[in-house]
């Protein structure tokens, strides 16, 4: 998915200028410009940011339109969305289950390589949110508290305290997670 051109027609279209929204966001008019060329990819936290200032939760943002009538029940691994358009050695991947806002319930395979974040950010957003790490291991902060957490473990919050996820470990972390209502 081209990140860049996506947040460019979606803030056009919501009549904002860059200076706007980067101002919205918290972020410069230069980094909007940056992310709009494909230039630099954006955190998370940072595509958080810029999605609340329009405002649009990261799973409208990715959303795709299923071309069948039927309705689908299943999903092969390509068919997953990938909503953190991060890239490099350190790039978190988030693939979304199906379209999230067409559902009540966002699903997400989390992929966390060695020393990957959210974001230096704390995220916080509309719902809860819980998961159960499957390999490797994960920091969690939430409010005040920190936790690493290793396979088999899990977690469930209120998804407004603020929150961010950081692997810690030497190898990569997976976490199968949920979101309700899906505002990520």
């Amino acid at each position: 998915m081209d990140i860049g051109n996506r947040l460019q027609e979606i803030r056009k279209a919501r009549g904002l200028s860059q200076r706007e929204l980067a101002a919205r966001a918290g972020l410069t008019n230069g980094t909007i410009s940056l992310i709009e060329q494909n230039k630099t990819s954006p955190s998370v936290a940072s595509l958080k940011s810029l999605l609340d200032a329009i405002p649009m939760s990261i799973a409208e943002f990715f959303a795709t339109i299923e071309e069948t009538r039927d309705s689908k029940y299943f999903y092969r691994p390509d068919e997953f969305t990938e909503i953190a358009p991060q890239s490099g050695q350190t790039a978190v991947s988030l693939r979304q289950l199906g379209n999230a806002s067409t559902h009540a319930l966002q699903i997400l395979d989390e992929t966390y390589p060695p020393n990957a974040d959210t974001g230096p950010e704390l995220i916080s957003h509309i719902g809860e949110e819980a998961g159960i790490v499957t390999q490797g291991q994960i920091e969690i902060t939430v409010e005040d508290q920190v936790r690493v957490l290793h396979p088999g473990d899990g977690y469930l919050f209120d998804s407004r305290l603020p929150h961010r996820f950081r692997n810690t470990g030497s190898e990569v972390c997976k976490i199968i997670s949920a979101c309700t209502p899906p505002s990520f």
